[in-house]
């Protein structure tokens, strides 16, 4: 059973910085997108940032300077680095993990907390 375990999640001030790590366990093939996404209290979850098997990545609009999502494929983890934070990017950001067979999976999510 494919499994993804976030971490790195954190409080931290306006303008600081954290690095998301979404580690995937198990057999994986056939790897289509690894993404991040988030959801603040009362909203709906949104797409942050995502990468393909073929390295191309696509940003929200309102991330784009400030976050960077990379992959070690060796060690099946992708990574977010969330740099000049800011308060409203407050809430729990999720790892989603897409397989060419159109499987789908979420990690459990981590908590991110920007104080101003």
């Amino acid at each position: 059973q494919l499994q993804l375990v976030e971490s790195g999640g954190g409080l931290v001030q306006a303008g600081g910085s954290l690095r998301l790590s979404c580690a995937a366990s198990g057999s994986i093939c056939n790897i289509n997108t690894m993404a991040w996404y988030r959801q603040a209290t009362g909203k709906q979850r949104e797409l942050v940032a995502a990468m393909s098997s073929g390295g191309s990545t696509n940003y929200a609009e309102f991330v784009k300077g400030r976050f960077t999502i990379s992959r070690d494929n060796a060690k099946n983890t992708v990574y977010l680095q969330m740099n000049s934070l800011k308060p409203e990017d407050t809430g729990v950001y999720y790892c989603y993990l897409l397989l060419r067979s159109g499987f789908d999976y979420w990690g459990q999510g981590t908590q991110v907390t920007v104080s101003s």
